[in-house]
């Protein structure tokens, strides 16, 4: 009723790639499903954690040690099981850049935490024409209101943005990119006493931030996609 048929046809046409399934990406794909995306690449080497529960998609105590992009593909199959659903249990890398930016693809979602990979992957998306949106920093946040879309040379107080800003910049590119980002500054991290003396402390995260960031990355793509129709 809200996309009519033509709108319905081709989402179920279309082909996305989510890059990055944890809390951001995890949620990315439930709405992208749930919308009727006919076939959708989900690319993540991780497997479920416990302290994945409070905020991704796939984890669950059932469903520890399991590959996140198996758990979430079966449950995208449950979803829609017309869609066509590839699991891919790997990382993105520079070396590996061409396997999932590919011409075949409508759009890319990118939600991958790794800085160095992020930057080659929007990189790579961007000078072969592939549509790309990416996600900037969710951790450290509690408020999901000041979350924003804008271009990336437009992005102001998340420090992951400025990382990307600089490393595309370094590429020779400075605009064009669409992302999500969070202009709420980021909260102080806790010390965490399950973690070893000396290892890296990881961003603080509750579900709110990440999920509606998530989401938003899927109405983007959606809005995109329809776009291409007569809707």
């Amino acid at each position: 009723m809200l996309i009519g048929p033509e709108g319905r046809a081709r989402l179920a046409a279309s082909r996305v790639a989510v890059i990055g399934t944890g809390g951001v990406g995890s949620f990315a794909v439930e709405g992208l499903v749930r919308a009727g995306i006919g076939y959708l690449e989900l690319v993540d080497p991780d497997v479920v954690r416990p302290s994945n529960i409070n905020r991704q998609v796939p984890a669950l105590h059932s469903t520890l040690g399991q590959p996140k992009v198996e758990v979430l593909a079966r449950r995208c199959r449950e979803v829609n099981p017309e869609a066509v659903i590839v699991a891919r249990h790997e990382a993105y890398s520079p070396a590996t850049g061409s396997k999932f930016v590919r011409p075949d693809l409508d759009y890319i979602v990118d939600a991958i935490d790794s800085v160095g990979a992020k930057i080659d992957l929007l990189a790579t998306a961007l000078q072969a024409g592939v549509p790309v949106v990416s996600s900037m920093g969710a951790g450290n946040r509690l408020d999901p209101t000041s979350l924003k879309v804008a271009d990336i040379s437009a992005t102001r107080g998340c420090p992951l943005a400025r990382a990307v800003r600089r490393g595309l910049k370094s590429l020779g590119i400075t605009t064009g990119l669409t992302v999500v980002y969070s202009e709420e500054p980021p909260l102080p991290a806790r010390p965490n006493p399950e973690l070893a003396a000396g290892e890296r402390h990881p961003p603080g995260s509750m579900v709110f931030v990440p999920a509606v960031a998530g989401m938003i990355l899927a109405s983007l793509v959606v809005r995109y996609l329809l776009s291409q129709t007569n809707c």
